[in-house]
């Protein structure tokens, strides 16, 4: 893939960077990402891929735009309530980067379509906010062996993992909490949106790049009230139910 002048102008800040470059704007380029759901995470998530040259992003979601997602979901502005949250994200990420290819999927993702809607894709980014949907697309990603960026907020805290293969995501969560939380129930800051997202995003453009040394198979864990943060690594479960299968050990 050869870059053209506004393409070189575009990414001038990724091409001096020697983590990234020529070689790996042409991985980016070249690359498919799905974003599933386009709320808190995956909004900014989407904005960043897209400035950053993703190639091709899948954008799945069957929801519409509310008043109350605007506290936190950049992607979208007051005119846009009631139309789709795939139909607004993919004009305004046009509007963005016209050299990106959207492909709107305007569907919930279930355990029935998650590996029609993943399967092709080289990274998968789940900002989902129920543990069904979660559940669904962990099960998509190992069977297809694609890495799995998952991030997820409330309150004034987040949290970002990345999954590639074993462990996956059922093995750092079993079963729903029976405790779970939603932000439509206890709230979240709005801006915490945009510091999960990016760095949900960054995770992805490192697995995509091959730059640094991703969070696979471990977990940042952020404070917004303090402005902490720790890494924890995720141990495979030996009676995991998605990866284990077919597995000693």
């Amino acid at each position: 893939m050869s870059f053209t002048d506004d393409d070189i102008e575009r990414y001038a800040r990724h091409l001096v960077l020697s983590e990234i470059g020529g070689p790996g704007q042409q991985r980016l380029k070249a690359a498919r990402v799905a974003v599933v759901g386009l709320g808190g995470v995956g909004a900014p998530a989407a904005l960043y891929l897209a400035a950053a040259g993703v190639g091709r992003l899948r954008l799945i979601d069957d929801d519409v735009v509310s008043l109350s997602n605007l506290q936190r979901q950049v992607l979208f502005a007051t005119d846009d309530i009631g139309r789709g949250k795939v139909e607004v994200g993919a004009e305004a990420l046009t509007a963005l980067n016209p050299g990106v290819e959207i492909e709107a999927e305007a569907v919930r993702l279930t355990s029935a379509n998650a590996d029609a809607l993943i399967a092709d894709c080289d990274v998968v980014l789940d900002g989902t906010d129920d543990f069904s949907t979660r559940f669904a697309v962990n099960a998509a990603c190992v069977a297809a062996s694609r890495p799995l960026v998952s991030g997820a907020l409330g309150r004034w805290s987040g949290q970002v993992g990345v999954f590639a293969g074993r462990p996956c995501y059922r093995c750092f969560v079993p079963e729903p909490p029976p405790d779970a939380e939603t932000c439509a129930r206890v709230g979240v800051v709005g801006a915490l949106a945009g510091v999960v997202g990016s760095m949900a995003a960054l995770e992805a453009i490192k697995l995509i790049t091959g730059a640094g040394r991703a969070l696979t198979g471990r977990v940042v864990l952020y404070d917004g009230l303090t402005g902490e943060a720790r890494t924890a690594g995720i141990g495979a479960d030996p009676a995991c139910t998605i990866c284990a299968a077919g597995r000693s050990g």
